[in-house]
């Protein structure tokens, strides 16, 4: 027996839970009040069930925590910022998955493309041309995307929105430790923990810089040049990267899965470490009142693990209290028989 994976991701005022049949997003209204957005998820490997193997499941988690992402983003908004919430209308699934489309290509411009032409225009000034065959090509782009990684962080990081996000982040680690560690979850029991998680998605966006650095490295000396124009060719070699992103994407995930399985190992805390280091940015102690937003998420997607319903639901909670006393003991539930709720992976 092991437990329910829970993974999560803060959004404006609030926190996203996924386990694997719920999904729940709780945000705070500006009244006080806790509005909970719970419903029933399907995995799209569960569907496709060749999609669970491994190295094919990585690319299945980052599109669909893009997709529940943005999802969540645009409810939490509404919720958040009713005022400036009635002038949109909730966004379908295709207007969700074109947001996505575009969000996914900005990245690959971003961290794709830009470093593969900043490689070459920083390789023709240093007076040495970098083939894009060459390990060093890789490492320098490699050097690069971290470098853009680091400073588009840094930037985001100034904003006060943003930082709330960042605080709200810590709130869904906190509370994550703590059902990890079999306590009930309670203010007081997520408090004492890191806000610093191995299995955070910065720590992931990391591993994909570092992989995708190696795979690079190991693959693109076998691909010979497809035009003899040199800028025609590069514009080429960036769009074989973009579809490797995939199986690196696969191959991130598996590490990410393993080293958290692990995370004792003296080698791997050593691999891990960086990312943990990332988390400092993208990470802030949250708040008594953001670890009760985060723990009601967390509370409800293992709610509906024990009692799974089709309907989605939006509730309103005054406060934690007022969650456990009404959502969980529905059905002679309670508490402490959901946070203990275990399920054969």
């Amino acid at each position: 027996m092991s437990k329910i994976n829970v993974g999560g991701q803060a959004v404006i005022e609030g926190v996203m839970m996924r386990s694997p049949r719920a999904f729940a997003i709780a945000v705070r209204r500006p009244d006080g009040k806790i509005e909970l957005s719970i419903r029933k998820w399907v995995s799209l490997w569960e569907r496709l069930k060749f999609l669970r193997y491994p190295f094919f499941r990585g690319t299945v988690v980052l599109l669909e925590t893009l997709f529940n992402g943005i999802s969540a983003l645009n409810f939490s908004a509404k919720v958040s910022m009713p005022e400036e919430g009635k002038e949109k209308k909730e966004q379908s699934d295709i207007a969700i998955i074109m947001t996505m489309v575009v969000a996914f290509a900005f990245g690959l411009l971003l961290f794709v493309a830009l470093p593969h032409y900043l490689t070459i225009i920083l390789s023709k000034l240093m007076g040495r041309e970098l083939d894009v065959s060459s390990i060093m090509f890789h490492i320098v782009d490699g050097f690069i995307k971290i470098i853009i990684f680091l400073f588009y962080l840094y930037l985001i990081s100034l904003m006060k929105d943003v930082k709330r996000v960042f605080m709200y982040h810590g709130s869904e680690h906190k509370s994550i430790f703590a059902y990890e560690h079999d306590e009930e979850l309670s203010v007081e029991n997520a408090r004492k923990y890191t806000t610093h998680h191995p299995r955070c998605g910065t720590s992931f966006l990391l591993i994909v810089i570092l992989v995708s650095i190696l795979l690079f490295a190991i693959v693109f000396p076998f691909i010979p040049d497809f035009v003899s124009n040199k800028w025609l060719n590069n514009a080429v070699m960036v769009l074989i990267k973009m579809i490797l992103m995939f199986p690196v994407a696969g191959i991130s995930y598996e590490f990410l899965k393993f080293s958290s399985k692990y995370q004792e190992n003296p080698i791997l805390k050593l691999l891990i470490y960086p990312g943990l280091l990332l988390q400092r940015i993208t990470t802030q102690p949250p708040t008594d009142d953001m670890l009760e937003v985060a723990i009601i998420s967390i509370l409800a997607v293992l709610r509906e693990e024990q009692n799974p319903k089709d309907e989605a639901r939006v509730l309103t909670f005054e406060s934690l209290e007022d969650f456990k006393s009404r959502y969980l003991m529905m059905n002679g539930g309670s508490a402490e028989a959901v946070t203990k709720h275990q399920i054969v992976q």
